[in-house]
């Protein structure tokens, strides 16, 4: 079966993964600097193919981005602003709710909201947003706020991180997101985002959420000033913390895109970087079920392509609401799909759509 391979540590390797056994940090590191695209990319199908048959998951969400004002200065972010500073902005509770209001009644299951770190702003605000939201649309679940964002609104109200969690869970928090994990090691952190919640922080977060019962996604920004060997520590501490919680739903490499920031004199990563990259983490974290392709970063038919390299999540249908990755010169200025779009891309790429809500339990297979 492996004929094709030559190389006796890929040929280690690849069986490892045949096999179902658990790969280590170097082999992980090997398959980042040394092993054949090609391979990684059978290898992680394998993996995916075991997990997920042929299944290409989608939801239909929105998002809400409260404000982009934040207390934080990283360097990779062109998204940030100061109070009054241009294109800065503050959504009131009334105005996320005009936002909502058009999808009342509406097929989405979804609602996404992340924004700045604000400087005033506590947990009871956020919660009443919540709970807000859920009165105006009943049944839709509320996927909400990164771990950097929870630090400070839970601090701000002088409660632990499980307590907050726990008021935040009955306001109506079902789940939250993967987003300010940047990456893990220390020193790399704080190159690009020394002032933000540090690694620890960000997994205790995961941590107690996860034992809280609310789930969560995780990711990785890559593509900056780390090396692999970073990467492969990123992934290492989420696979421990998945062993202990189980509750990470998906892992999303997010691409440093370079537009707009105060790390524009760096080259974005090319695109067999990219597949690598997605390649890898399905085949490491063999205890995180579903890889995605955020399409709104990628582009469309880059996450069609990611398809043959580990993903099976292609996030959702969005509607142009997020403007966090077009500000930093994302290809999609304006991110939308619609769920008939989303099915054919996903169709024309030999797989089976299959739309879920934010639990990845199906609502129908096309």
């Amino acid at each position: 079966m492996l004929s094709f391979i030559s190389n006796t540590q890929t040929k280690i390797i690849a069986n490892k993964v045949i096999n179902n056994e658990r790969i280590s940090p170097d082999d992980a590191l090997f398959l980042f600097e040394k092993m054949p695209l090609h391979i990684v990319a059978y290898l992680a199908d394998i993996v995916n193919v075991r997990i997920n048959q042929q299944n290409v998951w989608f939801n239909r969400n929105f998002h809400l981005e409260p404000t982009n004002i934040c207390i934080h200065n990283c360097k990779f972010c062109s998204y940030s602003r100061k109070k009054n500073q241009d294109g800065a902005w503050e959504h009131s509770i009334k105005e996320m709710l005009e936002i909502a209001a058009p999808y009342k009644g509406s097929l989405v299951t979804e609602v996404h909201i992340v924004g700045g770190v604000h400087p005033e702003r506590n947990i009871d605000f956020y919660g009443e947003l919540i709970y807000e939201i859920k009165k105006l649309l009943p049944g839709i679940h509320v996927k909400a706020f990164t771990a950097v964002e929870l630090d400070h609104m839970i601090k701000k109200s002088g409660l632990s991180v499980f307590q907050g969690l726990k008021k935040l869970k009955e306001y109506g928090l079902d789940s939250i997101p993967g987003g300010g994990a940047e990456i893990f090691n220390s020193e790399i952190r704080k190159q690009i985002c020394h002032e933000k919640s540090n690694a620890d922080t960000w997994l205790n977060i995961h941590r107690q959420a996860h034992l809280n019962g609310i789930p969560s996604n995780a990711t990785i920004l890559y593509g900056h000033i780390e090396n692999y060997a970073h990467r492969v520590e990123h992934l290492g501490k989420l696979r421990e913390l998945q062993d202990y919680t189980h509750g990470f739903n998906a892992f999303i490499p997010l691409k440093y895109k370079n537009r707009n920031n105060l790390l524009s004199h760096i080259k974005e990563a090319v695109i067999s970087e990219d597949l690598r990259n997605y390649a890898v983490s399905r085949i490491f974290l063999d205890n995180i079920p579903h890889i995605k392709a955020y399409w709104p970063m990628t582009g469309k038919e880059m996450a069609q392509l990611a398809l043959e390299y580990g993903v099976d999540d292609l996030d959702g249908t969005i509607d142009d609401s997020t403007k966090i990755y077009s500000m930093a010169g994302s290809v999609e200025q304006k991110p939308e799909m619609t769920a008939g779009e989303m099915i054919e891309l996903i169709k024309n790429a030999g797989k089976v759509p299959v739309e879920r809500d934010s639990l990845y339990n199906i609502i129908r297979k096309y």
